[in-house]
């Protein structure tokens, strides 16, 4: 078969080929990109007749679908795959596999980085001391006792939750159906309403699907406590932009993001820009050493999984 590597991974070399060698070594062609585009007839070019396709995050869209007479399966090195043109897949009958799992830690962890940065200061501390002042009004908050919201209590919410919990925080949580991993964490589920009136931190981990884009919207932000935070590590979209953004200089609570409409460097008048009350991240959540192995090895898995005829992680 012809698999093709739309984009490159984020690996060292040795690791794509020890990776790719296992594919080779059945017969199996392998080509990889060493750059991502966005140009539609450069991917229609790169995908020419491949059985498989390998992406991370950049769009694959239905006109490159399309064009590929073989394609069968696609095999994509992130959670999410809204950035592929499902529909497209669907109608050609081509197998979708992510890398669910892959960066859980990664996420959980900057989510509470962020929730401890907006509490204690920190980058507001460290200003401080490169200008040459001391500590001011920079005096903090515990996260010890605060009760955290969890809006998603999925596979990297439940993650997060379980790291507040260490800091003894209470735990309440909002999602469409029970989950039974929640429940063993002791995550209360209670409406989206009453999480957003009750939490203290609020900690956003939906996907971004038609019903959860602007899930947190203006009037669900009115409802946070004063001096509330919100986190965002999830997708941009999932949270009213211009709505957060009029909180923030309201003063009426603070935040922190890591995930927008497009991945930065933000255009000239986003609303993000230059608020107070904010700490922002460049979508880092999911990139670690650690994580960017792991995603690269499931997204050869998934192939290796395709074609000995038991796929893993399958999302269409």
């Amino acid at each position: 078969m012809k698999i093709v590597l739309m984009e490159p991974l984020g690996i060292g070399k040795n690791v794509l080929e020890v990776l790719s060698d296992k594919l080779t070594e059945q017969g199996h062609s392998f080509t990889a990109y060493d750059s991502f585009t966005t140009d539609v007839q450069e991917l229609i070019l790169r995908a020419d007749d491949a059985d498989v396709l390998m992406i991370a995050n950049h769009p694959l869209p239905g006109e490159v679908i399309r064009a590929d007479r073989n394609l069968k399966f696609v095999s994509v090195a992130f959670v999410g795959i809204d950035h592929v043109d499902v529909d497209a897949c669907r109608e050609k009958g081509v197998c979708i596999s992510n890398t669910g799992g892959y960066c859980n830690d990664a996420v959980a962890e900057l989510a509470v980085g962020l929730a401890l940065d907006c509490l204690r200061n920190i980058t507001l501390c460290n200003a401080a001391v490169q200008k040459g002042k001391g500590k001011g009004s920079l005096a903090g908050h515990e996260l010890a006792g605060k009760t955290v919201g969890i809006i998603g209590t999925g596979a990297i919410g439940c993650r997060t939750a379980e790291i507040f919990k260490a800091f003894r925080c209470r735990l309440i949580g909002y999602s469409r159906s029970p989950r039974p991993e929640a429940e063993a964490l002791g995550i209360e589920r209670m409406s989206l309403d009453d999480v957003m009136r009750n939490a203290d931190i609020i900690s956003v981990h939906t996907p971004l699907t038609p019903e959860t884009k602007g899930l947190i919207g203006k009037k669900e932000i009115r409802l946070m406590k004063n001096g509330a935070i919100l986190i965002n590590t999830a997708r941009g979209p999932v949270v009213d932009t211009q709505a957060l953004s009029e909180a923030l200089k309201d003063g009426r609570i603070c935040a922190g993001v890591d995930v927008y409409e497009q991945d930065p460097p933000l255009p000239a008048g986003h609303p993000l820009l230059g608020v107070p009350n904010l700490v922002c991240t460049p979508h880092v959540g999911f990139d670690t050493r650690e994580s960017i192995d792991r995603r690269a090895a499931m997204a050869f898995e998934n192939v290796s999984a395709w074609m000995a005829g038991a796929p893993v992680r399958v999302m269409l």
